[in-house]
């Protein structure tokens, strides 16, 4: 008998009696009530056992490129990508990096995009700095390496924030530390304070942050080392706070009895319809294996310190605490066809 083959998908809960998410006390077994939650069959949380079943991981659909990084303070090595939602609008933010360097080098900018569908796409001239001999650009930050080198924003939920703090960022390296920053409209930002929010850690990554409503703090996620200091493996460790500024001993990730993996970004975020539930886009880099020949990177024109490896995303999730839940070890997004899509830092996955 062939078994049965159920894609992941929004689960509609019933409305049990007690509170969302209590466990209720049965003659007969212990039953989670979902209250009229939904619920994503992404893990096994809700299931007590599997006959002839199994899930099957739904591939994303290519639909073609809505963003171009073609200005001449953007280019080939853009990155850490990040959208907000923003009531009707969608607010996009990303580095700015036309020639590879050093983490947190003086040419690297943050740029911003908007849009009304997230399909079609304006930068706006924003007018603050003077970038290429010209004011006519959609930077909101420059001249202050290293922090448009991750400068990642997200928009704070947490009941009773200041319309002027609305908007919460973090940014930096292991010498300066994670600085947090705040604005008012998404767009002109300033420090929260002269001192970094977090210090424990390298921070040589995309670091993400957000309220989180179901464990009632703000959490952040962060790239890490199984190692000392650059050793080991890229793993993913995180760290929380009550006011976003001061923050709890980082914890390590786990992953259950799932083999680690070199993980480099983990865009970890509340699923929107199911906030209790984070979901991760986790760029997978699997460093020395190579694809191209070194006469194929001289044809694509790549960086000849990135090509000699290559990256995926895989799809994880949590339900809060230390444990990522690694249902799916298959590529969620996977290279596909072009040469292009096999070097060193492609398919990596914007935030959110």
């Amino acid at each position: 008998m062939k078994a049965l083959q159920i894609p992941v998908f929004l689960l509609s809960s019933l409305l049990l009696h007690g509170q969302p998410g209590n466990i209720i006390n049965s003659d007969k077994k212990d039953i989670v009530n979902i209250g009229s939650r939904l619920e994503l069959f992404i893990d096994t949380f809700l299931i007590e056992k599997q006959n002839n079943v199994q899930r099957i991981l739904h591939e994303p659909k290519d639909e073609g490129i809505v963003l171009l990084f073609d200005k001449p303070w953007e280019g080939p090595f853009c990155g850490y990508v990040t959208i907000i939602k923003d009531d009707t609008k969608y607010r996009v933010y990303y580095r700015g990096l036309p020639e590879a360097g050093k983490d947190g080098s003086a040419i690297e900018t943050t740029c911003y995009a908007e849009s009304n569908d997230g399909i079609n796409w304006t930068k706006p001239n924003i007018g603050i700095y003077e970038i290429s001999g010209t004011y006519n650009n959609n930077v909101i930050l420059a001249n202050n390496a290293p922090f448009s080198h991750n400068f990642c924003p997200f928009l704070d939920s947490k009941p009773g924030i200041p319309l002027n703090e609305q908007f919460k960022a973090v940014a930096g390296t292991k010498e300066t530390g994670l600085f947090g920053f705040t604005s008012a409209d998404g767009v002109h930002w300033g420090k929260i304070q002269d001192e970094p929010i977090f210090t424990k850690g390298i921070f040589d990554s995309q670091n993400v942050v957000f309220w989180s409503q179901n464990e009632n703090c703000y959490v952040c996620y962060f790239r890490s080392w199984t190692g000392g200091g650059y050793s080991g493996i890229r793993t993913i460790s995180r760290t929380t706070s009550n006011d976003f500024i001061h923050w709890s001993d980082p914890v390590e990730m786990y992953f259950g009895d799932k083999p680690k993996e070199h993980l480099y970004t983990n865009q970890t975020h509340p699923y929107f319809r199911a906030p209790h539930i984070y979901i991760a886009t986790a760029a997978r880099f699997m460093p020395n294996r190579q694809v191209l020949t070194e006469k194929q990177a001289r044809q694509l024109n790549v960086n000849p310190k990135y090509f000699k490896d290559c990256s995926d995303a895989v799809l994880m999730t949590s339900r809060g605490g230390n444990k990522y839940d690694r249902t799916f070890m298959e590529g969620f997004i996977r290279p596909g066809i072009g040469l292009q899509n096999w070097v060193s830092r492609s398919n990596y996955p914007a935030l959110n």
